[in-house]
Parts: C-alpha cells; structure tokens; sequence
C-alpha cells in the first residue's frame, strides 16, 4: 500500500521566498514540507548585491508601494536580524545640477529613456523622498548633500569631474545565506510538524499527490495547498506538476569580489552607488575585506546557464574606471564571481525597466489543488511579500493568523546584544566555553547568539590549516547541525570561505577531506 504524508502546504523551491513563507507558516502552526532541489539559497537568493535596500531607483519608475515597503522591511531587518545586516552609508556621486531630470520625467510616465546623468537636483529630491518612505521604524539617519570639498574628505580618488554627492544609508547584508538557512530552522522549531529537505527531485503529480525521491527513496505528499517558490525555475515547476505556463522572464546579474587595497581604501567603508554612461546603475562597496562590484542585467531564457563570464567581468572592471579613474581593477586581482537570475516576470522591452516588486499567480491541478506561484520579490521585501503569501494560504485553509512576523527576530539575531552589551556577551561565553575573547568575538560575528550553542560544542578547536579563522571543530559542527549535503554547501553558503576569496584547491581539498570523515564518524545524511 502507498505510504503518502499528508501536509497542509508543500513549499517547492528553498530560495528565500520559499524559505521566508516556511517560517511564516510555522508560526501559524500550519503543518508545511518545503523540497529544494539543490541547497537552501543557491540560486538568485545567493547572487544578489548583498543589500538590503529601499529601491531608490524604483522612483523613477513611480513604484511608490515598493520603495515605501522596501524601506520599511530593510528597517526591520535591521532590528530583527541585526547579526547579519548592518547600516551601510552609501554615495551618490553628482556630476551636474540639472542633468537627469527631463529623463527622469519620461521614466516616470513609462516611456523608455535613458539616463546616465542624475544630477543634484533629481538627486537630492529623490532622497528627500526616500527619506519620507523610510520614516516608519527610522533606525538611521536622514540624508545629506554634499560638496567636492566634504565630499573629499570621506571618500578618496573619485573622478574629478565630480561635483559633489548625496550621502544616505541602506542596509548590506553580509551572509545572506545563513539568514536563509535560519528562516528554515526557526520554522522547524515553532512547528515540529513541519521539514525542509534539500537535495531533493520532484517527480511529478497524480490526481493530487505529490512523487519526490530524497537521500534515493521515493517518497509522497498530498498537500492542500501548494507554494511554488522555484524562482526563475518556476515555469519549470509548474511544467513537472502537468501545469503549463509562462510566468517567468529572466535578468542575469553578475558580481565580482576582487582584492584591490587601493580601492578598499579609497572607499573608507561606503558604498558607491552610481549611475554609468550606459545609463545602468552599478555600485562597489566594501565587503569581508574585499571589495564587491555589481552588477549586470542581462535577459535570458535559461537561469542553468547563469555564470559570471569573462566579457561581464571586463564590464564591471569596467565601469569602476568611471568612478575611480587612478585606481585600476586588474582581471589577476578578481577572488570570487558570481551570478544568478533574477525571478522577473515575463515582459517585453528594456529588462532594466522590468518591475522589481512581488506578485502571486494562482493555478489550480486537474485535483482542485491550489497552486500559488510567486514571482519577482527580493531579499530586502522577503518577510512582507511571506506574510502576504500566508494570509492567502490561511484564507484557503479557512484559517486564521495567529503571530505576526514584524517584529520576529531571525536565528543568530534573537537577543543579540546591543553595542554597548557585546563585550559583556563576549566574555561571558568565552568564560562558559573556555574559548579566547577574540574567538568568541569571532563567532558571534559569524553566528550571531546561535556563536553560544556553537561554542560549547568546539572542545579543542583545531583551526584549519589553509584558512586558519575556521576551525575543523566548528566545520563538523555546521556539517552535523546544519543539512549540509555537498562540501560546496560549507565553502559557499554556511561559511563565507567562498565569497570572501580564501577558497583555494588546498582550502577545497582540506575541507572535503574533513567533510568525508565528519560525515563517516557521525552517519550524516
């Protein structure tokens, strides 16, 4: 006889819109199973900008909803996962007063334009709007114009046609990754009803159950409510349940980490964020030592293919020579690239001016099962556009919201110390789990307060010795605790090995020799 598991919702796809409604419908005490074909935010979920972000170029576009929840979600964030996301002062740079703004208007009205210049009076209206989105939870400071004068004394070697800038502040997330795989596990424990698996295929769909084969057993769920959160796959999705659509369009954006001390420098901590003579808007910033630069746009059909190749890297070489003409990014200085596709619906014309927000399809199988496709959304609304998709699951359930999520802090983030709290938190843990200060600090840096549970576990706290900031004690602890299925999962999304640019064939082989002998000594699957 079929063994089939009965579920109130299946959740296909473990990017994070799949994994932000998992939580969300945990904390209804709704009984969910979310099946990820490869790792929990491997796809467009791992090759964003690292943001979190109002959308100050959606108001060209007048998406006022957007920009208004965008800046709302990035203030909560910054409060409900403060271990991961951070202020980030971000410049404008100016190069006229009045350049921009008959752009702008057509933009505005939907007419395709093309604008390479913003100049200080778009610019600093603009950001007075912006200011006025994000007045609700207001956790950082208003904007400002500057002059090349003050301009100079914060950020160094800027192209000296340059006349000044506007400064404000967004949120940058520094392991999007981990929040991710923290919106799952926090599920798993308000609801112990409800699993997220990875590394799962999907067979198909009859008369309203579910096939789908994990760690090779074959396997079947007949849920009432199905969420296809397959991102730029989602028509892909639909397609395996018998459902034909074409839902999706696609824009590559492709990132390169590079290691170029001038620049870090240079940038004193902020972010660049501007426009090209391309008429694109690109930003570098900082990031884990490094600097990071983004990004492309570019449409496609097939998000499989996505790769940073050699032409997008010489573009985003490029394009920096706009900004910082004396500081060179050499193709030798490039740690890390990486690219995704961003879940836009299908549209025609300039994929730029493809509408960022979130929106829900709804189809139904020959069964009567609903069928909620989600498309578009980013990582800075993911919380907001959960809860828009659970309000209408609970309608369909004939349920009702129990819990908010507004104010619901995420893994590592719950109870994080306050700054002037942290050392006492550091020493506390150091004391109870005989570890140094500068190691505890190291953790909770890392993990946030979940650095306490994981302190405790180390023991002798080997480190590694190609990256030695990582111990081999605390890789066997992600490997047992944290659904690693493949060494690639550690190097790119529970650690920062990968991103930050230490990953070398030694550094690989290091650690899939410690991944193998984790996995045999502990019988990890």
């Amino acid at each position: 006889m079929l063994e089939i598991q009965d579920v109130d919702v299946l959740i296909l796809g473990g990017g994070i819109n799949g994994c932000g409604t998992f939580r969300d419908l945990c904390a209804q005490g709704v009984d969910c199973l979310l099946l990820e074909k490869k790792d929990f935010c491997a796809g467009a979920s791992a090759a964003s900008s690292r943001l979190m972000h109002g959308g100050l170029k959606y108001l060209e576009t007048g998406e006022f909803r957007l920009i208004r929840e965008s800046a709302e979600e990035r203030n909560r964030l910054l409060a409900n996962a403060a271990h991961y996301v951070t202020p980030l002062p971000t410049i404008l740079p100016l190069r006229s007063r009045l350049g921009g703004v008959v752009s702008s208007i057509l933009r505005f009205l939907g007419w395709p334009a093309k604008l390479n210049d913003r100049g200080s009076l778009i610019t600093g209206l603009g950001l007075t709007l912006y200011d006025f989105f994000g007045r609700n939870f207001r956790v950082m400071p208003k904007h400002r114009m500057l002059s090349r004068a003050r301009l100079d004394r914060i950020v160094a070697g800027l192209d000296r046609r340059i006349i000044g800038a506007g400064l404000y502040y967004e949120g940058q997330i520094s392991h999007a990754e981990r929040l991710g795989l923290e919106l799952v596990l926090d599920g798993e424990a308000m609801n112990p009803n409800s699993s997220a698996l990875n590394y799962v295929t999907v067979e198909g769909e009859e008369e309203g159950i579910v096939s789908y084969v994990h760690n090779g057993q074959k396997r079947h769920v007949r849920p009432r409510v199905i969420v296809n959160a397959g991102g730029a796959w989602i028509d892909r999705v639909n397609a395996s349940l018998g459902i034909p659509t074409q839902l999706m369009g696609g824009s590559k954006g492709a990132h390169l980490v590079v290691e170029n001390p001038a620049l870090y420098r240079a940038l004193n901590g902020h972010m660049i964020y501007f426009g090209t003579a391309d008429g694109r808007v690109n930003l570098v910033y900082p990031f884990m030592g490094q600097v990071l630069l983004g990004s492309t746009d570019i449409k496609t059909e097939d998000p499989d293919t996505a790769v940073c190749d050699n032409e997008e890297a010489d573009y985003l070489r490029g394009v920096v020579a706009e900004i910082f003409p004396d500081i060179p990014v050499t193709a030798d200085q490039i740690r890390h690239r990486f690219s995704g596709v961003r879940p836009l619906p299908r549209a025609d014309g300039d994929i730029g001016l493809v509408t960022r927000d979130h929106s829900i399809a709804e189809r139904t199988l020959p069964s009567g099962t609903p069928v909620l496709c989600l498309i578009g959304g980013k990582w800075t609304t993911f919380r907001g556009f959960s809860a828009q998709v659970s309000d209408q699951i609970l309608k369909l359930l004939g349920r009702q919201r129990h819990r908010s999520t507004e104010a619901m802090q995420i893994g590592g983030g719950k109870d994080y110390p306050l700054p002037d709290q942290r050392a006492g938190w550091v020493r506390k843990h150091a004391g109870e789990s005989g570890l140094s200060i500068r190691r505890m600090e190291n953790l909770l840096e890392r993990y946030g307060t979940r650095a306490a549970e994981i302190a405790n576990e180390l023991g002798s706290d080997c480190p590694l010795e190609t990256v030695p900031d990582y111990s081999q004690e605390e890789l066997s602890y992600l490997i047992r605790n944290e659904r690693v299925g493949h060494v690639d999962d550690l190097l790119y999304r529970r650690t920062t090995i990968a991103i930050s640019g230490a990953l070398s064939p030694e550094t690989r082989q290091e650690v899939e020799l410690l991944y193998e002998k984790t996995r045999r000594s502990s019988d990890v699957h």
